[in-house]
């Protein structure tokens, strides 16, 4: 997932998971999967995945994400409500 868009706000997010080390914390947008146009930033700790000890996981709502190109994953909060405003907008007018 190569995503280079204008003015750097969103950086390629396979360089930003080589980055991360167990332990580090991050920030994910999150959409919640029973309410479809429900989204929002969420902390979220870097892990070694229990069941595959090689590999890192993100831990989020008491749940295992393994780390892959899939997930935008930012450094600190302020990354992620630009990203989130981004491809969102203002949510006040959900």
């Amino acid at each position: 997932m190569s995503n280079e868009k204008t003015e750097g706000k969103v950086r390629n997010m396979e360089q930003l998971h080589l980055d991360v080390s167990a332990g580090d914390i991050v920030y994910v947008i999150y959409r919640n999967p029973h309410v479809q146009d429900a989204a929002n930033v969420q902390e979220a700790a870097v892990v070694r995945h229990p069941e595959h000890p090689d590999q890192l996981a993100l831990f989020l709502y008491e749940t295992y994400y393994p780390l892959s190109d899939e997930l935008a994953v930012y450094k600190n909060e302020e990354e992620a409500h630009k990203a989130f405003q981004y491809y969102f907008g203002d949510i006040s007018s959900w």
